[in-house]
């Protein structure tokens, strides 16, 4: 995958993409990483990226040239390429988007800064609008790290053990069930009896209704949306029994 981020702060990106999982998924060849920064596609010698806003208004909104330059430069021929606009008013990002975005062979992400963006960056030079949450950031470059974080730990061999997204909170669309590890006691407080047991058809089970449970007890609005199977109808029937 080849992904290209444009902002007017590449420094930011330094540390993130060149520690952990991004960095090793980059030393294998897995994901190639390019920040640029869409101050350098501005058409006047002072590299102005920004102007005011038609109409009057309080603060500044970024110029449609820099950014779609920048988008075409790095899109040439590629037509298939995702390019995804960071800004509040987007759909709100799940593992579901970062799924669909994994499966793709080029992104670029568009780091705003200021009032907002010319209507026409929106029009002429994204296919898809992102928020990461229902709250304003100074600008989409924290927004664009956590994107290509999900995204990357994704695609095949960037994780040590291939499973390990499948089983991940929301890819199951249920949130993950309990972890323990050594040692089995730990000043009194003791791993589930089951996990210890080697009886590996009981582990499934646990771990299936644990993760139920814990998506019932902190997440239920998960559930609206979940196929449920008729066993897990009734635990969540005798949780809720439990409840009142």
């Amino acid at each position: 995958m080849k992904i290209d981020i444009l902002t007017l702060f590449p420094e930011m990106f330094t540390g993130v993409l060149g520690t952990s999982i991004l960095k090793k998924a980059s030393e294998k060849g897995i994901v190639e990483y390019n920040v640029l920064n869409y101050r350098e596609f501005a058409d006047n010698k002072h590299q102005t990226v920004d102007d005011y806003p038609y109409g009057g208004g309080a603060g500044m909104v970024l110029k449609p040239q820099p950014i779609i330059d920048a988008v075409e430069s790095l899109k040439q021929e590629d037509k298939k390429v995702r390019v995804i606009l960071l800004c509040p008013q987007g759909e709100t990002f799940k593992q579901s988007k970062a799924e669909e975005l994994s499966r793709e062979d080029h992104l670029i992400f568009v780091c705003g800064h200021y009032e907002g963006y010319d209507e026409r960056i929106r029009e002429f030079a994204v296919t898809d609008e992102v928020s990461i949450g229902d709250f304003v950031l100074t600008g989409g470059e924290l927004g664009a790290m956590i994107m290509v974080d999900s995204i990357v730990r994704l695609l095949p061999g960037a994780l040590g053990n291939n499973d390990s997204p499948v089983l991940d909170s929301f890819s199951t669309g249920l949130l993950e069930h309990p972890h323990y590890t050594r040692p089995a006691d730990f000043r009194g407080m003791k791993v589930p009896d089951v996990l210890l047991s080697g009886d590996h058809r009981k582990i499934e089970e646990w771990r299936e209704r644990e993760s139920l449970r814990r998506t019932f007890l902190r997440r239920p609005d998960l559930l609206k949306e979940y196929d449920l199977s008729e066993k897990q109808k009734q635990w969540i029937s005798d949780w809720e029994d439990e409840k009142s």
